[in-house]
């Protein structure tokens, strides 16, 4: 039973790590670039759609690892009435609003690159993916607590 915790306490991470790296690196250094102008509409749509991908898949594998140890390493009563269950709690709805943002700001960006434009559609998604970049620094955060 051991190795099964390892290996899903290992994916658990590397995604974790990936997915908040992948919204930082787009809301930091590709969103600028497209408000900017400074990158086709195609290009602009393809790592949108990719970052989409990502935290479908990202959500899905941290939904199943993070059950998993939390169901390995807590009871109810500690979920909910332990600051380190609370911690798990809190990272769990962090990673739903995570997802929800990512979502949210791809249709907003992908109503206008269909017409070819990107400085518009990026401007209407940034709130959006500023919001998830912050939720990263703050799951990151988060996970950072849990392992005190």
């Amino acid at each position: 039973m051991a190795l099964i915790d390892t290996v899903m306490a290992t994916v658990h991470l590397v995604v974790g790590g990936l997915w908040t790296g992948s919204v930082l690196f787009f809301a930091l250094a590709v969103l600028p670039t497209a408000r900017s102008g400074d990158i086709r509409a195609n290009s602009f749509e393809s790592i949108i759609s990719r970052l989409t991908i990502g935290s479908r898949i990202g959500a899905l594998l941290m939904f199943v690892t993070g059950g998993h140890l939390a169901g390995t390493r807590y009871t109810v009563g500690t979920l909910f009435g332990s600051g380190r269950g609370h911690l798990v709690l809190t990272m769990l709805a962090l990673w739903l609003v995570l997802t929800a943002l990512v979502e949210i700001a791809q249709s907003r960006a992908k109503d206008g690159l269909e017409r070819k434009k990107v400085r518009t559609p990026a401007e209407n998604a940034a709130p959006l993916y500023l919001g998830a970049a912050l939720v990263a620094v703050l799951l990151l955060v988060n996970a950072g607590l849990l392992l005190n």
